[in-house]
């Protein structure tokens, strides 16, 4: 009987380590993954792309474990002007003929504050994988009135170098910066 106490107990603690992981996916209609370039130093050029994906997997509900998954279609560009959309999937800059994906995978999150995080990540943009840190803010949870859905509100900001990944190599920082800027805001159900 004893034994069998044991190994109850001992089943019970394997059991209990055993977090049950939230998959949260984007409510597209209601988020964004955008950017900004400034354009002969004296103007901010923006731009989303329209096609995309998010997932966080979270097993704690502060968000503090999550893991984000980001894809984009590079061909979805949008800046509002189709001739320049078109040049930025073009060999001068993003090349989506070759890479027509960009993602970003986190590898590790860290507090800073509350509802604020650091994510580090590899980013794959135009061939190149980099690892990059973000800031993350969970901008709270509520329930959608009209879905009646449990809904968790995320923004994501941080600044890449397009040097990095080797987009607009032909095009100084004069003309544009080497730095961008992102921005994706982002509702998110389970």
């Amino acid at each position: 009987m004893k034994k069998i106490s044991i190994y109850l107990a001992a089943a019970l603690v394997v059991l209990s380590s055993f977090a049950v992981i939230d998959n949260w996916k984007v409510d597209k209609g209601h988020s964004r993954l955008g950017f900004s370039i400034t354009h002969l130093g004296i103007s901010d050029i923006s731009g989303s792309f329209k096609k995309f994906d998010v997932t966080i997997n979270s097993a704690k509900p502060d968000f503090s474990d999550a893991v984000l998954n980001v894809t984009a279609d590079v061909t979805s560009i949008n800046t509002e002007i189709e001739m320049r959309d078109k040049h930025l999937q073009g060999e001068d800059f993003f090349d989506a003929a070759k890479y027509p994906t960009l993602s970003f995978k986190s590898t590790g999150i860290k507090s800073v504050a509350k509802n604020k995080f650091k994510v580090t990540g590899n980013l794959t943009l135009h061939g190149v994988t980099k690892p990059v840190t973000l800031d993350l803010v969970h901008r709270g949870t509520t329930t959608n009135p009209m879905s009646k859905a449990v809904t968790n509100g995320f923004q994501v900001t941080g600044t890449i170098k397009r040097s990095d990944f080797g987009i607009g190599t032909n095009f100084p920082a004069p003309m544009l910066s080497d730095e961008v800027t992102l921005k994706a805001d982002g509702e998110f159900i389970k």
